[in-house]
């Protein structure tokens, strides 16, 4: 079970009240801060753990970002105070401040989003609320799992086939994510990207199927931090691609 506790969140700043805003290694700290457990320490056999982990994982991948917390997961300020009150009643959230206003949504974001809304199998709002953080997130460089802060990938494929179970079939040959949301755009629009009609003979194969191995990001940024290395700020932005 995910145990929370008492804390305080500046949600305003991404960052625990009292230490820097957009710090590389408040990732765990935040994540800790809503759980009151390390991520690799969480048990989430029961989906209900799991949804909470899913939800702070990403969450802290966006505190680590830096910037406003909301933007950064994918969701509107009112949504993220409802989800922190629904997932993490324990932990306590400063005010925001309103006058900057909901933050402008890209294109791409949304036909991501609208996707994953179309093929909901939850009740709820986690289901909306996560249709809308997966898109976000989705425009980040790494991959898919990697910048929804999860500590793996079939974390990412548990989430999709859990709350977007009729697309999470559609991927009958465990192509990589990001890749095959831009192929179900492409085909809902009558569109084919692939240049070869057999996936094994086309110069893409790797990029569609190829291994996403890795270390989750607060892992990576966490030990990082403790050996004192240089500069931990995210550079640069990706797409589908």
């Amino acid at each position: 079970m995910i145990a929370a506790q008492v804390s305080t969140i500046d949600a305003a700043s991404c960052s625990p009240a009292g230490r820097a805003a957009g710090g590389a290694h408040s990732g765990i700290e935040f994540y800790h801060l809503l759980t009151g457990r390390c991520p690799a320490e969480v048990d989430i056999d029961d989906d209900g753990d799991f949804d909470r982990h899913v939800l702070a994982s990403i969450l802290a991948a966006a505190a680590m970002d830096g910037g406003p917390l909301a933007e950064r997961a994918g969701v509107a300020e009112q949504e993220l105070n409802d989800l922190l009150a629904c997932y993490f009643p324990l932990a306590e959230v400063r005010a925001f401040a309103w006058i900057h206003g909901p933050a402008p949504v890209d294109d791409e974001t949304i036909m991501v989003r609208d996707l994953l809304l179309a093929q909901r199998s939850t009740d709820g709002e986690v289901g909306r609320w996560l249709a809308s953080m997966v898109a976000r997130r989705a425009m980040e460089p790494n991959h898919l799992w990697e910048d929804l802060g999860l500590r793996e990938r079939p974390e990412l494929s548990r989430l999709l086939a859990r709350h977007f179970a009729p697309l999470a079939a559609r991927n009958t040959r465990n192509m990589r994510w990001k890749r095959f949301f831009y192929r179900m755009l492409c085909e809902d629009d009558g569109f084919v990207m692939c240049t070869t009609p057999v996936c094994t003979q086309c110069n893409d194969f790797d990029a569609c199927f190829g291994e996403e191995s890795g270390e989750s990001r607060m892992a990576e940024r966490r030990r990082e931090f403790l050996r004192g290395g240089g500069d931990h700020s995210d550079a640069g932005s990706g797409r589908l691609a």
